[in-house]
């Protein structure tokens, strides 16, 4: 083990740092702690004898940054009967040794080239952490979760900071971040008792200045009903419970003026019932209404009324001749007649939840998935723009695909609004908030607006400023009604995706080297 070479005293620091650094995210909101989290790091890094001590820093930091901010992942154990619970803080610390990596190659590239200059220092840095930020985003299929830039977001009801995400983007809102941190750290370097001041005080009112702002609501022409049916997660595999669900979400969705022109939208698992034809007669006996997946259809289009499309969570098998092989996690368009006018299926699925990586190695010892089933889902095509009219134009992310910045909207198609169907039910209390902020986050960034739908809440309508228009809370049944607020012209993250925030990166690097020649002599 190479963790020992840090002295003891020095290893609760720099640990202790990285997990005051994850209690800036929600629900805590606690940005000074990220920020003197961030601070504590590079005074450590540049005190660091050699590349191996500012690799091993970087590492522990990492550690203690991803096993809090990741903890909601412990409760995903407690709805799996085949594994124990406490496995689950074990999975907990073990994607932290591996997530650590990327705040390890942060720290260590800054130290190789910028240790010579403070402000050399905290400007490689941030340049850095958002190159490997970036990486993490898509090595290995990538997990994202938390980019540190989401401290930057203000309260459901305005921005905040993060209203620079559309010329910055998240991971360059995450340098900011990293330099915000770095004032603190150079501020205690500091001689003059004025610059100190200034340093001080900078984060703060960079932080909390820009919660002054508060957009106005810009309501679109397009009504919509949201539907979150607050069905347990204990009890959402339930076949004895599959009946009384749907008739809970169905008595949620009926039109309060019949014959209105309306979108309805359901949660991720918000449909049971196999809705496509030409599967095995088995399961279409599993269904909670008929063996006919066209009545089901029709009951659904019942439910919802003429002039209604629905958009809803569903499964779809995928066949090999009569063999079942596969299924995708979709989302179903029915209209009001119980015809299927389009769908999607997710792209970016999450590895033990509704896929085991190398299967055939994991399963005989033992591993199996969190989610119910031995079946493993396929990948789908990516972003793609459903063009429902008169619906309008939809963009389509199933539950934790919200949180890939860059990677929700199909470029050169793009559409009306997102819709975000999820299902929060595993995550406890710390999760759901903080995805309903990542949401939040790419509604700014790509200026759109976006409507989430979940089985247990965080149930919201986000604005294309990132405001919290109307919600509904964890573990509440209700249905949300208004108009799907208007998007914006496409801002310049739009345009460019991720190549702007990886451009600031550049720039910051840049300036890294010019303050590394200008150092005092």
């Amino acid at each position: 083990m190479i963790i020992p070479v840090l002295p003891r005293r020095l290893l609760s620091i720099i640990f202790a740092a990285g997990l005051a650094s994850a209690a800036g995210f929600a629900p805590l909101s606690l940005w000074p702690l990220t920020l003197a989290g961030i601070a504590v790091l590079l005074y450590l890094i540049a005190d660091a004898p050699n590349w191996r001590r500012a690799a091993l820093l970087g590492w522990v930091f990492g550690v203690g940054h991803f096993a809090f901010g990741n903890g909601w992942i412990a409760t995903a154990f407690t709805y799996q009967a085949e594994m124990p619970a406490w496995l689950g803080w074990i999975a907990v610390f073990m994607l932290a040794l591996y997530l650590a990596v990327y705040p390890m190659l942060a720290a260590v590239a800054a130290w190789a080239i910028a240790r010579r200059s403070p402000l050399a220092l905290v400007l490689a840095f941030a340049s850095l952490w958002t190159i490997t930020e970036w990486l993490r985003s898509w090595v290995f299929t990538g997990f994202v979760w938390n980019p540190l830039g989401m401290i930057a977001l203000g309260p459901w009801s305005r921005p905040g900071l993060a209203l620079l995400a559309p010329w910055l983007g998240t991971y360059a809102l995450s340098a900011l971040a990293a330099l915000l941190g770095g004032c603190w750290w150079l501020a205690v370097l500091e001689i003059s008792t004025a610059r100190r001041i200034a340093l001080a005080l900078a984060p703060f009112l960079a932080v909390l200045a820009p919660q002054l702002y508060v957009p106005a609501a810009q309501p679109g022409t397009l009504p919509y009903t949201l539907v979150q049916p607050n069905i347990p997660q204990d009890e959402l595999t339930d076949p004895t419970k599959y009946e009384s669900q749907f008739r809970r979400t169905a008595q949620l969705s009926l039109a309060r003026h019949p014959g209105q022109r309306r979108l309805v939208l359901w949660p991720e698992s918000g449909v049971p019932d196999y809705l496509r034809p030409g599967y095995p007669e088995l399961f279409y006996a599993e269904s909670t209404y008929a063996a006919d997946p066209k009545a089901a259809r029709e009951r659904i289009g019942r439910v919802i009324g003429p002039g209604s499309l629905l958009l809803t969570g569903a499964v779809d098998l995928v066949m090999r001749g009569r063999r079942v092989v596969a299924a995708d996690n979709a989302v179903t368009a029915l209209d009001g007649e119980g015809r299927i006018r389009s769908g999607y299926v997710k792209a970016h699925l999450v590895p033990y939840g509704e896929y085991l990586p190398m299967r055939g190695l994991l399963e005989p010892l033992g591993a199996s998935r969190l989610v119910a089933g031995s079946l493993d889902f396929r990948s789908g095509p990516g972003p793609r723009t459903l063009d429902l009219q008169p619906w309008g134009r939809i963009g389509v992310q199933i539950c934790y695909e919200i949180i890939f910045s860059g990677q929700v909207v199909e470029r050169g198609n793009r559409p009306d609004f997102l819709f975000n169907p999820s299902n929060d039910g595993w995550f406890g209390r710390f999760g759901p908030p903080q995805h309903l902020a990542q949401a939040r986050m790419r509604a700014i960034e790509e200026g759109l607006p976006i409507l989430r739908a979940t089985t247990t809440g965080i149930s919201a309508a986000i604005d294309a400023n990132g405001v919290v228009r109307q919600t509904v809370p964890q573990h509440r049944a209700a249905r949300m009604d208004a108009f799907v607020p208007r998007a914006k012209p496409p801002t310049p993250f739009a345009r460019t995706g991720n190549m702007l925030p990886l451009g600031w990166a550049i720039v910051l690097l840049a300036l890294s080297l010019v303050a590394l020649r200008r150092r005092p002599r």
